[in-house]
């Protein structure tokens, strides 16, 4: 989510500042269909939350739905579930940026480790995640979050091993940055207020910030997204019409420049609620249903 209550508002009145104009649904459905470099896979049907059952039927079909379109997935989590959807993204000939989700709880922490690493090890991850926006959560602190990433690059050499979080962490913590292999960096105009007529202006110089704290490391956007519908932040306002801008304008973007960017995300979930308020449930290019929106 990587929104910070003193990077609200940076920027929100957007008179005369417009992306091109033109029909956004028809934009977006032919950069899709041209592929896309990645996408977060969202891994619940409706009714689902974390902690339930998934089965290898589910992640199949959603599979097949992104194999088209999509060159890399991204999974969260090496546990309950989510440890199926690395070699089953294989199978589909997709490349994976594998997740080990890291908390305050060392024991699921342990866990989560291990299975990034059996998954490594077994031929199943492209580039290794350990942790996602912990720092952001204040669930472990820098050192233990450095410990587990040396622990991770020390078990599978010669896989690019790297942890996420919002752009400026890797400014703000060079420790961090220095450990990583790879800098991956999650960019929301929307959680910082931003309107969505600076919003692309935005999400390059957030890009270019991590860039800049990278010192030559290579730089991988690892979510990007604007939510369908749910309401407004400061600023942004979640609607379809800024939705398929915004996915439009990125997406035009990474493929013009080369670069690296997961989208965020694949299918509306409706248990992502809470912290994240109505918006929560509205990120996928599919809806719950796995219908594409556009």
């Amino acid at each position: 989510m990587s929104k910070r209550q003193e990077k609200l508002m940076s920027l929100v009145a957007a008179k005369g500042i417009r992306q091109s104009s033109g029909n956004y649904a028809l934009d977006a459905k032919g950069l899709l269909n041209d592929g896309i470099h990645g996408i977060c896979f969202s891994l619940f049907e409706e009714g689902q939350k974390p902690g339930d059952k998934v089965t290898e039927k589910q992640i199949r079909r959603r599979l097949e739905i992104l194999k088209p379109y999509a060159k890399w997935i991204r999974t969260f989590s090496c546990t309950e579930g989510n440890e199926m959807i690395p070699p089953l993204a294989k199978e589909y000939g997709i490349k994976t940026l594998v997740g080990a989700w890291l908390s305050d709880d060392k024991e699921t922490n342990a866990k989560e480790i291990d299975g990034l690493v059996n998954l490594t090890r077994q031929g199943y991850v492209d580039i290794a995640a350990v942790g996602n926006e912990v720092l952001y959560r204040k669930e472990l602190t820098e050192t233990e979050l450095i410990r587990y990433i040396t622990d991770v690059k020390v078990q599978i050499p010669g896989t690019p091993v790297g942890y996420v979080d919002a752009y400026y962490e890797f400014t703000e913590r060079p420790a961090i940055t220095a450990v990583c292999d790879v800098i991956l960096a999650n960019c929301y105009p929307y959680w910082e207020g931003c309107h969505i007529d600076y919003s692309f202006l935005y999400m390059k110089e957030m890009y270019q910030q991590a860039v800049k704290a990278a010192n030559g490391k290579k730089v991988i956007i690892t979510e990007t997204g604007w939510p369908s519908e749910g309401g407004a932040f400061e600023g942004s306002e979640a609607n379809m019409a800024n939705y398929l801008k915004y996915f439009t304008n990125a997406q035009q973007w990474s493929k013009n420049e080369d670069i690296e960017m997961f989208y965020f995300s694949s299918f509306d979930e409706s248990w992502k609620v809470g912290a994240e308020g109505d918006v929560g449930a509205y990120w996928g290019l599919w809806d719950k249903d796995e219908a594409l929106k556009f």
